[in-house]
């Protein structure tokens, strides 16, 4: 099959090295090949698997964040939030709110501010409302691209809230301000921390 013959080649996955075709000292290969068994039989089993799935084509159910694929799409994650329902989620973990607030419990410390999983109690126009209150701003101000000094001390907090500690992708940030995701990541990285208990 032409497909898994070009995977099998592809630099820019882990596939290859797990399929054999190339040999990459750094990348755990043997952790992955257990579940299919012992050597030498694993890899065989491994590629098989692969080969397997390749033909059911491209799966809705697989593309997207772990929630969005959990509940079928944004549809009915958008469903769940007008309701009044809030779910667990972190688009690494392949599930629903259940179960990623099971991840969660059962997580250490460094692991859960690693993943950085959240259950999310508040949403982006949310927390624009409050760092906007506190800094006596208005959304539009926050959005325009404003370079006056509390506007700009606004969006750093926002975005730096926005991405520790509710977990947001900086695209996703960057998007609903309307800037850079360089903008984004330079202000979550300043030293300056905003007082969280004083936003969220």
């Amino acid at each position: 099959m032409k497909t898994i013959k070009q995977l099998n080649r592809s630099p820019w996955s882990g596939h290859a090295a797990l399929a054999g075709s190339v040999d990459r000292n750094w990348q755990d290969t043997q952790y992955v090949l257990s579940f299919f068994g012992t050597a030498p039989e694993a890899r065989k089993n491994y590629r098989e698997f692969v080969e397997r799935g390749a033909d059911q084509g491209k799966r809705p159910e697989l593309v997207g964040g772990g929630l969005i694929r959990s509940m079928g799409g944004w549809f009915e994650v958008l469903a769940l939030r007008r309701m009044g329902n809030k779910e667990a989620s972190d688009q690494r973990i392949l599930g629903d709110g259940e179960f990623v607030g099971q991840v969660l419990v059962e997580m250490d410390d460094i692991g859960r501010q690693n993943l950085r999983l959240t259950t999310r109690s508040m949403d982006l126009t949310a927390l624009a409302e409050k760092v906007c209150e506190v800094h006596g701003v208005n959304s539009g101000e926050l959005r325009s691209g404003s370079r006056r000094d509390e506007i700009v001390k606004a969006r750093r907090v926002f975005s730096s809230l926005a991405v520790k500690e509710l977990g947001y992708s900086g695209a996703a940030v960057a998007r609903y301000l309307g800037v850079t995701n360089s903008y984004v990541t330079r202000a979550v990285l300043a030293k300056e921390t905003p007082e969280k208990q004083n936003y969220i």
